[in-house]
């Protein structure tokens, strides 16, 4: 490419409190509107914000998770500018004193060293109402979100392609659902993101004329907008044309992005210091509190799971995908210790049970314990792999345990050397054919024997006695 994109992102996180950041308003979705309300939420003359200290915890948590220095002391301003879903007519937000500033987090992209990704900040914020369209001849204002508390997570404009900024997304929404400070429901709203991006010529030190996306909601929607928005500007530049800092949006039916409004700087905003709120101190024992009660984070646990359990890398990157995952595999492993076992398990059959049943992790019908017990069956060699399969399928519609369900069903696995030498005879006194070709030196059709048995003995059989008593038949 003759160009080399530039792109920041600033990262909405909508924060997982009971109730908004400056009044005890519930912030629980899906109400009817209007009526999470109260007149400081609704703007209305002399009521006065008190802050939520939960928010501030929250923000001190996403700082140092993602390597920020927290500041003593910060300032609330006013963002202001009008829109029908902003009933002061300004936001409250941080500007000049921000909570959070000069962290990073590190990315790898498949093949690549992994590179750091500069933040500038992390600052804290209030959420505007909602434009609801289509009420008649007209629109109405939902103001249940309007104070919802928000952190803005601004990166430095280090991505250089959209699979850098995805990557970068995927961590950070990893670490605040991993915190517990922000459920990641991205369909809700409650992770999203502005991705500000530019081009410039291959060389260049000079970064060119940005425009902005605004309210990307899904991993694969980023990487779609950015992507357009590359080549549309180097369609632009090349044909003459020139780029203009603007808003634009995104629009996931067509693919392409389209023009909002002219882009805002901070002067348009005139962010001033909010009377009504004092500067915030933070003292270092709060920090230093806080970060004692910091979960273990996913590279953390990632790592850990490699070298505790013998994981590979894939593995450990699969079960740390979520933080319920990860727990529910180590919970297994500590009744069954039998870690690669468990990893393949769940990885395989749990999950595959809860997409089936569009269930989380954290609602699965077979608990960690009962899982182990499953594996402890197949290790004593009571159940074959296969039957444990069809043994969590019961497992999954009952409350029963797994060795009441094998001794109900009858599916204990036959390890009598009697009764599997018998139906083997049978098999090749049927199959004299196959047995010359075995002979022969065709070994591939050994597979068919131990197909055959198994079969016979309707999948009962002990796989390690059949495939042990067919290699002495068939080479004596």
């Amino acid at each position: 490419m003759r160009f080399q994109p530039v792109i920041g992102l600033e990262v909405h996180v909508q924060l997982n409190t009971q109730s908004k950041i400056f009044c005890g308003c519930s912030t629980r979705f899906g109400a009817e509107p209007n009526s999470n309300t109260c007149p400081v939420c609704l703007g209305l003359p002399g009521a006065l914000p008190v802050l939520n200290r939960q928010v501030v915890e929250s923000a001190i948590m996403a700082g140092l998770a993602t390597n920020c220095s927290i500041a003593h002391k910060s300032i609330f301003a006013r963002k202001n500018y009008f829109y029908p879903d902003l009933p002061k007519g300004y936001q409250i937000s941080q500007f000049e004193q921000p909570i959070c500033e000069r962290g990073w987090l590190e990315i790898q992209l498949e093949g690549q060293p992994p590179k750091r990704i500069g933040i500038t900040r992390i600052h804290m914020e209030e959420d505007a109402g909602k434009l609801v369209h289509g009420l008649g001849s007209g629109s109405g204002v939902d103001l249940n979100r309007a104070g919802t508390p928000l952190l803005e997570v601004v990166s430095e404009p280090d991505f250089r392609s959209a699979d850098e900024a995805v990557a970068y997304l995927k961590q950070l929404h990893q670490i605040v659902t991993y915190l517990g400070i922000c459920d990641g429901n991205m369909e809700e709203g409650s992770f999203r993101c502005d991705a500000n991006v530019s081009v410039m010529p291959v060389g260049s030190a000079t970064f060119g004329t940005r425009a902005e996306i605004k309210n990307v909601n899904s991993f694969k929607f980023v990487k779609a907008a950015i992507e357009y928005e590359i080549n549309r500007q180097i369609d632009l530049i090349e044909d003459g044309g020139t780029v203009v800092q603007e808003t634009r949006l995104f629009d996931p039916t067509t693919g392409t992005t389209r023009s909002m409004r002219g882009k805002e700087e901070a002067h348009d905003y005139r962010y001033f210091p909010d009377p009504d709120l004092v500067p915030l101190i933070i003292s270092a024992d709060w920090v230093e509190r806080t970060e004692k009660e910091l979960p273990e984070l996913p590279t953390t646990k990632r790592q850990r799971f490699i070298t505790q359990f013998a994981l590979s890398e894939y593995d450990a990157e699969v079960l740390t995908a979520s933080r319920s995952l990860a727990n529910y595999f180590e919970e297994t492993v500590a009744f069954a210790h039998n870690p690669k076992a468990a990893a393949n398990w769940v990885m395989g059959e749990v999950t595959r049970a809860l997409n089936d049943s569009g269930l989380p992790i954290d609602d699965c019908p077979v608990a960690p314990r009962r899982l182990a017990d499953l594996l402890h069956l197949i290790d004593q060699g009571t159940i074959s792999n296969n039957i444990a399969k069809k043994v969590f399928e019961l497992m999954w519609q009952s409350d029963k345990s797994p060795a009441v369900i094998v001794e109900e069903q009858g599916m204990a696995q036959v390890s009598d050397s009697g009764a599997i030498e018998a139906a083997i005879d049978q098999i090749l006194a049927a199959n004299q054919g196959q047995v010359e070709e075995f002979r022969s030196g065709k070994d591939k059709v050994f597979g068919f024997f131990v197909g055959q048995v198994m079969k016979a003995m309707k999948g009962k059989a002990n796989p390690a006695v059949v495939n042990e008593l067919l290699l002495k038949k068939l080479n004596g």
